[in-house]
C-alpha cells in the first residue's frame, strides 16, 4: 500500500482561500488545469451542515485504507467553507486520466438529482466558482480548460452530475475574475 499524503485537512472561506493561495509556492508541480467532482455520497441532505474536521479524517480513511490511494483531491466546497484536502503543490488522486496534471475538487452533493442553481446547492456553486477563480489566477489557467470528471476517458462516472453545466460555470468564473479587475 502506498504511503497516504498528510493533509491540510483546514476549511477557509474564499477570502482567507485566496490570501492561502497567494502564499503557496509551486516549485515540484504546477497543475495545468482543474476537475470537477461531486461527491454525490454523501449528499447535501446527508450532510446538512457541511463538512467537518471529523468528516475530513473520514475521508482520509476512506481514500488510504479501502481505496489504497496515496492521496485524494484537493480540496472538498460545501456550502459554508472551502476545505484544503491534499496540498495543493503536490499531485492529488481524483481523476484516471488526469492526476499527474490536474487539480481535483470535490463539490458536496449530487447533482445528478440535487439543485446547483437554488438553495445549499447554490451556496455550494458560489464557493466553487469563488475557488476556482481564485486557484485559475494562482496558476495562470483560464477558466477554458476546466474539466468534469466525466470527460475523464477512463472514468465512467456521470459526475459531477447533469446539473451541473460546464460552460455555465466557465462563465460565471470568467464574470468574476473580471470584477476583480
Amino acid at each position: 500500500m502506498p504511503t497516504f499524503k498528510p493533509i491540510i485537512g483546514h476549511p477557509f472561506t474564499p477570502s482567507e482561500f485566496e490570501s492561502y493561495c497567494d502564499a503557496l509556492q509551486f516549485t515540484t508541480w504546477r497543475p495545468s488545469f482543474i476537475v470537477l467532482h461531486n461527491t454525490a455520497q454523501p449528499s447535501l441532505k446527508d450532510r446538512p451542515l457541511g463538512f467537518t474536521r471529523q468528516h475530513m479524517q473520514s475521508f482520509v480513511r476512506y481514500y488510504r485504507d479501502q481505496l489504497h490511494w496515496s492521496a485524494g483531491p484537493h480540496l472538498f466546497i460545501d456550502d459554508h467553507h472551502i476545505w484544503v484536502f491534499t496540498p495543493l503543490t503536490t499531485p492529488g488522486v481524483h481523476s484516471p486520466s488526469w492526476n499527474k496534471n490536474a487539480l481535483g475538487i470535490e463539490m458536496l452533493g449530487n447533482y445528478a438529482t440535487e439543485s446547483f442553481k437554488e438553495g445549499r446547492g447554490l451556496l455550494v456553486r458560489q464557493n466553487t466558482v469563488a475557488a476556482l477563480a481564485i486557484l485559475c489566477t494562482t496558476l495562470n489557467i483560464s477558466p477554458s480548460t476546466l474539466h468534469l470528471h466525466k470527460e475523464d476517458p477512463l472514468t465512467k462516472h456521470i459526475c459531477p452530475g447533469r446539473n451541473v453545466i460546464k460552460q455555465e460555470l466557465i462563465q460565471e468564473i470568467n464574470v468574476l475574475l473580471e470584477q476583480r479587475r
